[in-house]
């Protein structure tokens, strides 16, 4: 009789595991399923992240394109007046920036030159009031007006060419 229970025993519980197997692959498979989902999610999130990274920097450069076109105009249209105003009136426009560097440039040296002729008249160290007066400011001033007239006019020659 133990081997007849036995054997509807053993019977059930292998039946019971062959009817649970499929379930449990199923289960294992839709595992893998929602993983290679959520792995895909995660690509094309990244997907459109780039893509949208990518239109900034299209918007960006159209931006940039327009601001050169409206400066590449601006020029256009003061090149035109220019040429309407008159010899004079071209001569006043294109003498503004550089008369007016001169003028800072002559008023800074003339400073400094006072500076000095003050330090010989009172028998004072000229050439240590000769290194105190030239401060980091004052090359940087120096420094830019030089920088401001002969690489812009590179760029300006190169833009040309």
């Amino acid at each position: 009789m133990f081997e007849l229970l036995g054997g509807g025993l053993l019977g059930s519980i292998f039946g019971g595991l062959f009817r649970l197997a499929p379930e449990i692959l199923k289960f294992l498979d839709k595992k893998n399923e929602r993983h290679h989902e959520l792995s895909m999610f995660q690509l094309q999130t990244d997907l459109e992240k780039l893509r949208g990274e990518f239109r900034m920097e299209e918007k960006y450069v159209d931006y940039s394109i327009s601001q050169m076109d409206t400066i590449k105009e601006a020029f256009k249209e003061q090149a035109t007046t220019a040429k309407e105003a008159g010899w004079l009136a071209s001569f006043i426009t294109a003498i503004t920036r550089p008369g007016l560097t001169w003028i800072a440039f002559g008023v800074y040296v003339a400073v400094k030159a006072a500076g000095l002729t003050i330090a010989f008249q009172t028998n004072a160290n000229w050439a240590e009031v000769l290194t105190k007066s030239y401060d980091e400011d004052d090359f940087a001033m120096l420094n830019m007006m030089l920088t401001f007239w002969f690489v812009g006019r590179s760029i300006e020659k190169y833009n040309k060419s």
